[in-house]
């Protein structure tokens, strides 16, 4: 075990290293000079003298050879700092950390309503002996991920807040502000939990084991909710990881929308006026919650798959 979380440490390092230099070489390509744009704020770059572009190039060390831009930033980086920002004077870590519990609320409230929901989804449509309802029911997921996050949300605000006025359309004032958000992320979330979890449950029914248990008399209940759920879990815990990254990639749009201020409003924000240092800070972030999610997962998963953990101690014993 020690050793198979040693090598989990260690791909976690390389993802956090490649996350940072993927996005240090992008922001170098895209077209136009970056000090520039960054000098006008995202606005009329014509209105920049050279002065001022030269003093930023100066002030950010972006004078210096690429090389020696790449490897100073990456030490520094190494130890949280990420510089300040360009357009706000602000140190970059202090900007994330004033939006990131707003967004955190956001992934909470989404996945709190899309793990039960997609489960539950899953259970009935596998469960029921009705076939148009099983096909109605497992028909839900893949409507619930092909939805456009956008358009799901301004049809939410154009109903249910300028029709019937039942929530607000924007803001982060209160529980009743973070509805609407949390529901526009909970459906595609929820939609790959169904799929993953029922296509899941329907091969692990066809397990020897569930046979097994089913000779010796338990009843159909136990089977699909007791024998069948536990062996079935590993994959939809698998694609939590990508979960969390679509929920937060999603944030960027929903908050948009909701006029939200919280990480993804600033990934906007910094990506429309090439903030390089914000940018990258928020790379370094997204892959963070990526790979502490995937980790966790992966010491979870011995534990719900005897198979797995089998697989493990042979390994550890070499």
């Amino acid at each position: 075990m020690k050793t198979y979380l040693l090598r989990r440490l260690i791909q976690a390092l390389f993802v956090l290293w490649a996350a940072y230099t993927v996005s240090f070489a992008v922001l170098y390509v895209l077209p136009g000079d970056p000090v520039t744009i960054m000098a006008a704020g995202g606005g009329d770059a014509g209105s920049v003298t050279p002065r001022q572009v030269a003093e930023l190039r100066s002030r950010y060390g972006l004078d210096r050879p690429l090389p020696e831009q790449y490897a100073t930033s990456l030490w520094h980086a190494a130890h949280g700092d990420f510089g300040t920002s360009v357009h706000g004077g602000q140190p970059v870590t202090r900007l994330i950390a004033d939006a990131l519990p707003a967004t955190l609320q956001l992934t909470a409230g989404a996945l709190l309503l899309a793990l039960p929901l997609g489960a539950a989804i899953a259970l009935l449509g596998t469960y029921t002996r009705r076939r148009w309802l099983r096909q109605l029911v497992l028909s839900l997921p893949a409507a619930g991920v092909s939805a456009p996050t956008f358009w799901v949300g301004l049809l939410l605000v154009q109903l249910v807040s300028f029709r019937w006025g039942l929530l607000p359309a924007y803001g982060n004032e209160g529980v009743r502000s973070l509805i609407l958000p949390s529901v526009t992320l909970t459906l595609p979330a929820a939609g790959l939990i169904a799929q993953v979890f029922a296509r899941s449950l329907r091969g692990t029914l066809a397990e020897p084991y569930v046979d097994t248990a089913r000779a010796k008399g338990a009843s159909r209940a136990r089977v699909h909710f007791g024998h069948a759920v536990r062996g079935a879990l590993a994959p939809p815990l698998a694609v939590s990881g990508v979960l969390v990254g679509g929920v937060l990639a999603g944030s960027v749009v929903v908050e948009t929308v909701f006029s939200r201020t919280g990480v993804g409003r600033l990934t906007a924000t910094s990506v429309t006026t090439q903030d390089i240092p914000v940018v990258q800070g928020l790379v370094v972030l997204g892959a963070c919650v990526y790979v502490a999610v995937n980790l966790v997962v992966d010491l979870l998963h011995p534990l719900l798959d005897p198979r797995v953990a089998a697989r493990l101690r042979p390994a550890a014993a070499s």
